[in-house]
């Protein structure tokens, strides 16, 4: 799989690390401080979202007073303990992450999470030395499925799109990663049981775990 790559591009909850079991619980409490419900479609309709838009969406949505950069600072807040020190790695990913790394192949993480998240998590989890570039859709125009992340992690390991294998566990990272013109290889992952075989149809190759690729 990687010899006709010259990077590989993570997105990171859900595909690098097991953490999207997190923010419904976070988003109920969110919510529940504020005595407003928690929709039933709120996760599926954010998918793919960068931090700052999911911001403005909730501020759309629930008419809140916070500002949008206040609304981010207490999401950070409310999960930033849970990325140091509960977040854990996909199964096999760590030495996924070497064995690449070893081959030579550049590597890099385009997520829809805050830069505070990711780096206190990949910091904690002993991986971040082995990044050459870590990305937040809040530092692009457009969160997934456009494809502007993965493009610009890509342009800043001066590699190719199609050079680029994206690993992605939801529907719109894939499409995001395909709109970049890049191979994708989807993430089998609990939040997303439901949408495996759309998963499996918009992918190029599907894995359980990284262990099938070691």
């Amino acid at each position: 799989m990687l010899k006709n790559f010259d990077a590989i591009i993570f997105d990171f909850d859900g595909t690098l690390v097991d953490s999207m079991w997190m923010w419904r619980q976070i988003d109920i409490d969110f919510l529940g401080e504020r005595g407003l419900p928690l929709p039933d479609d709120l996760q599926k309709n954010i998918e793919g979202m960068s931090f700052y838009e999911t911001a403005q969406e909730f501020k759309r949505l629930f008419n809140l007073k916070e500002s949008i950069n206040e609304l981010m600072d207490i999401w950070n807040q409310m999960a930033y303990k849970k990325y140091q020190t509960e977040i854990k790695l996909k199964p096999g990913a760590f030495d996924f992450i070497k064995q690449a790394k070893a081959k030579g192949l550049k590597l890099g993480i385009a997520s829809s999470n805050s830069m505070e998240l990711i780096t206190a998590a990949t910091h904690s989890l002993g991986i971040h030395e082995y990044f050459d570039d870590i990305l937040s859709a809040n530092s692009v125009a457009r969160g997934k499925p456009f494809p502007d992340v993965f493009l610009k992690v890509a342009e800043n390991l001066n590699v190719t799109p199609d050079k680029c294998l994206v690993f992605e566990d939801i529907t719109k990272g894939i499409e995001a990663g395909k709109n970049a013109g890049m191979t994708v290889c989807a993430v089998d992952d609990a939040y997303s049981l439901d949408t495996v075989d759309e998963k499996r149809k918009l992918a190029d190759f599907y894995i359980y775990d990284y262990k099938e690729i070691i």
